[in-house]
């Protein structure tokens, strides 16, 4: 041995004399002259290779001092030449550990200064990559250099060049676990630059700042957790599956081998499960692995406290939701020890300005409630505050998850206590979001739970501080999805609770709100209908008609045009059909009422205007069960007749064309004889001739259509005077400006002159026939040739009233018209007459 060491040494002082003048000129002021020792010696201690390891740790020793002056060099070759002789030496020689007095802080000197030393960015690298390498060789011999490293590892990890970066978070990482002893008196200088470093444009660089700040604080001060939990958090929201993979890899690890990781389980629990959402498989397969692990851990760590659980293990909730495996015991345990420490950050952060924060907060509670199981009921307040905030949300896929949250409270917590607290908010504030959770938390509950609360539920809802809490599009959408989740939960147990339903969705229906929410309506409706196994929502009518009339009337004498329930009792009454037709003795009376003149003219408007639908359609609504003549008299006296006697102003007027119109539609249904309309005929009659000079063009044409069909229907019944009184009113419509209205009038005249009888004495009233033949005339030269027709065929059917006067007074004006035609037509047709006449006279006398 003795002789082998005195071989190396020889070797070593061999070597050494032949360096001995390369080392002088590492000294000389000529560039070329030290990059020429350097190649020497390089070309002795590394490429020819033939010295042992003893005999290379003394030549070492002789050369550290004076190529660590070297590291100083101004030329860059030369500095980089001395580096790859260092990295040979470190990583060759048996005991390294020799020359860290020197080594580090040279290092130290180069990369730890506060400003930059060396300005080349590879060689930083390579200085660094000799300090990764020392760290590998030297182990636990660094302990003394503690400051002097972490005051480089402090430098290089916020260094610009990307790779020195990475380079230094590998020597951080080995660094701590070679000295676990010591490590934690310098951690925590490193949290800063890493965290400095975590969101580098590089995404391997984020990467390995990730890992290293896992491996700093697993084996430094575990303090640093609250330093660095915002930034892992914000790595979720990486573009790079790699970066949230490294996050994931890291919280899990904590959680398994932190020393303290019982008193961060509230804050690392959170970022673990987040990853059980997130978009590559690959990640929530990692999280979930580490999640079952972690709960088996703490399950055998806490076996004692755990006994009776795991000896007698609950059975799976019955109605735990379908393709959902249930997480193990340990899992559950965390999350009942810990959900009231995670569940206030969640209730802040979901709420967040960042959208890509508010949905993984969304998704973590979802996760959250599913393990908390019945445990949440405890927290019911703070988290349907939470979800009401969250429902609210304008990004859709925020809602759906609080969606998704709510309807897991319907499975796991008791109706009675979630009703309690949810109905209690919604009478305090009513909100879309309330009932958007309301609808939620049904939807989630078991129809055996929630059929002993529908009453309650059901009332609520029905409340007019409820169902007309507001008219936007929104609220309405999810009181009908209220609506119609309860009745797909219940099915029929709907039935005791239908005429409270069908309050809210007549309500609904009431409040202008679109045709899309109109046609919601109405398949709610068949919904209803089908579950208490009815034919369609006519039934559902039929079956509380009564009531609904009842509900609307309560307040009918108070009605004005901002009253719901003038539109509810509209919306019965339209949409109910034939039903309403059963319902005559309720309809009256609120018609009654409500279109007295002294009531507020727009509320009459709009009740007027139902009116004349339910009349054109009579048989088919209101006469449905053949009871409707019972009510024509008081609806003409009571309702009509009062509403067209004149008043001042444009209102009063459009009440009057739409009481006219009323009058119309009745008249033109058909319905009414000649019995019925002779009963209210005295009382009608002076309003139509009034109606007859309205300014309205309406007013005026329905006023003409309404005397010509009570001419079709009761004219032959007028006595002379009657009919007199009213051909003046007519002829003066012969001047209308509207030529409907004209044309309206001279088919009237032909009624009237169809009810002329026997009883009308010719001679008698000859002036009246004079004058109202001379009127016709007139309007025979008319400048309109539809009038002029129309007059015409009037007075063909006029003519035989009375002939020779007529031919007389044609005779009198025909030259004065512009053209004869018209008169001629008249003549000719007056002869004809005469002679078929004559014709029957003696066919009849040869008889």
């Amino acid at each position: 041995m003795a002789d082998e060491a005195e071989g190396d040494g020889l070797t070593a002082s061999e070597t050494l004399q032949a360096l001995a003048r390369h080392l002088n000129c590492l000294g000389e002021e000529s560039k070329s002259a030290r990059k020429r020792a350097l190649g020497g010696i390089q070309k002795v201690v590394v490429a020819d290779g033939r010295l042992s390891g003893a005999a290379l740790q003394r030549v070492f020793g002789e050369l550290l001092k004076p190529l660590l002056r070297c590291l100083a060099d101004p030329a860059e070759r030369c500095r980089e030449t001395v580096v790859q002789l260092l990295s040979h030496c470190v990583g060759a020689v048996p005991r390294p550990e020799e020359a860290l007095p020197h080594l580090v802080p040279a290092l130290a000197q180069r990369l730890g200064a506060p400003e930059t030393v060396e300005a080349s960015e590879e060689l930083r690298l390579a200085l660094l990559q000799l300090l990764t390498l020392t760290v590998e060789v030297c182990g636990g011999k660094l302990a003394p250099y503690l400051d002097e490293v972490g005051r480089i590892l402090q430098r290089t990890l916020v260094d610009p060049f990307p790779d020195v970066r990475k380079e230094s978070c590998k020597c951080a990482s080995l660094y701590a676990r070679s000295i676990p002893e010591h490590f934690h008196m310098q951690s925590e200088s490193l949290i800063n630059p890493l965290m400095q470093t975590i969101s580098h444009q590089h995404s391997k660089v984020r990467v390995a700042v990730i890992h290293t700040t896992g491996t700093v604080i697993q084996y430094g001060n575990g303090k640093s957790v609250d330093d660095v939990l915002s930034h892992l958090a914000q790595r979720l929201f990486d573009d790079a599956p790699q970066v949230r993979q490294a996050v994931t890899t890291v919280v899990g690890d904590w959680l398994l081998d932190l020393r303290d990781r019982y008193s961060y389980f509230h804050k690392l629990i959170p970022l673990l499960l987040s990853s059980l959402n997130d978009e590559i498989p690959d990640i929530r397969q990692l999280a979930a692995g580490y999640w079952e692990r972690i709960g088996l851990q703490w399950q055998k760590e806490n076996e004692e406290d755990l006994k009776d659980k795991l000896d007698f293990a609950a059975p799976c909730p019955q109605w735990y939701p379908e393709r959902v495996n249930r997480p193990g015991l340990g899992c559950r345990e965390l999350i009942f020890r810990n959900i009231s420490k995670i569940l206030p950050a969640i209730s802040r952060d979901i709420t967040d300005w960042v959208v890509g924060t508010r949905i993984k907060t969304s998704q973590l509670l979802t996760v959250l409630l599913l393990h908390a199981e019945d445990h949440m009921t405890q927290h019911m307040e703070l988290l349907l505050s939470t979800l009401y905030h969250a429902c609210l949300d304008e990004e859709s896929q925020v809602v759906n998850n609080c969606v998704k949250s709510a309807e897991l409270i319907g499975i796991f917590v008791s109706p009675e206590v979630f009703l309690k607290l949810i109905l209690s908010a919604l009478q305090k504030s009513p909100s879309p979001s309330h009932l958007m959770v309301l609808a939620a938390v049904i939807r989630g509950c078991p129809s055996q739970m929630l059929t002993p609360h529908l009453n309650k539920i059901a009332s609520t809802l029905s409340q007019p501080e409820i169902c007309q809490g507001s008219e936007k599009v929104q609220y309405l959408e999810q009181l009908l999805c209220c609506i119609q989740t309860l009745i797909k939960v219940c099915q029929g147990g709907c039935k005791e609770i239908s005429l409270q339903l069908m309050k809210v969705l007549v309500t609904v229906m009431a409040i202008p709100s679109g045709e899309k929410l109109q046609e919601k309506v109405q398949e709610i409706m068949q919904l209803l209908a089908v579950v208490q196994n009815m034919c369609g929502f006519l039934d559902l009518y039929r079956q509380h008609i009564d009531q609904l009339m009842e509900w609307v009337s309560i307040t009918k004498h108070h009605w004005t045009n901002y009253s719901i329930e003038h539109l509810q009792f509209q919306i019965i009454v339209i949409e109910s059909g034939p039903v309403i037709g059963e319902a005559l003795h309720h309809l009256f009376p609120i018609l009654k009422t409500c279109l007295q003149p002294t009531q507020e003219p727009q509320m009459r408007l709009k009740i007027f205007t139902m009116l004349s639908k339910l009349l054109l359609r009579a048989n088919e609504t209101v006469n449905s069960q053949g009871q409707f003549l019972g009510y024509v008299e008081s609806l003409i006296k009571d309702i009509l007749v009062p509403n067209m006697q004149w008043h001042a102003g444009r209102t009063a007027a459009a009440i009057r064309t739409t009481a006219v119109s009323c009058l119309w539609a009745l008249l033109h249904c058909q319905i009414l004889a000649a019995v019925e309309l002779l009963q209210v005929l005295e009382i009608l009659m002076p309003q139509v001739i009034i109606a007859l000079d309205e300014d309205s063009k309406i007013s005026r044409l329905m006023a003409c259509r309404i005397i010509n069909v009570i001419l079709q229907i009761c004219g032959n019944q007028f006595d002379p005077d009657k009919l007199n009184k009213i051909y003046p009113e007519l002829l003066k419509r012969l001047d209308d400006a509207s030529e409907e209205v004209r044309i309206a009038t001279a088919r009237t005249l032909i009624s009237w002159f169809r009810c002329i009888t026997d009883d009308y004495d010719y001679m008698t009233y000859k002036c009246h026939i004079e004058f109202l033949y001379q009127g016709l005339l007139i309007h025979l030269d008319d400048a309109d040739s539809g009038i002029q027709i129309a007059v015409l065929e009037t007075l063909k059917e006029g003519s035989s009233m009375y002939p020779s006067l007529l031919e007389k007074e044609i005779q009198t004006v025909i030259h004065k018209h512009r053209t004869p035609v018209y008169c001629e037509q008249l003549l000719q047709h007056i002869k004809s007459a005469k002679d078929k006449r004559d014709a029957d006279i003696l066919v009849a006398s040869g008889t």
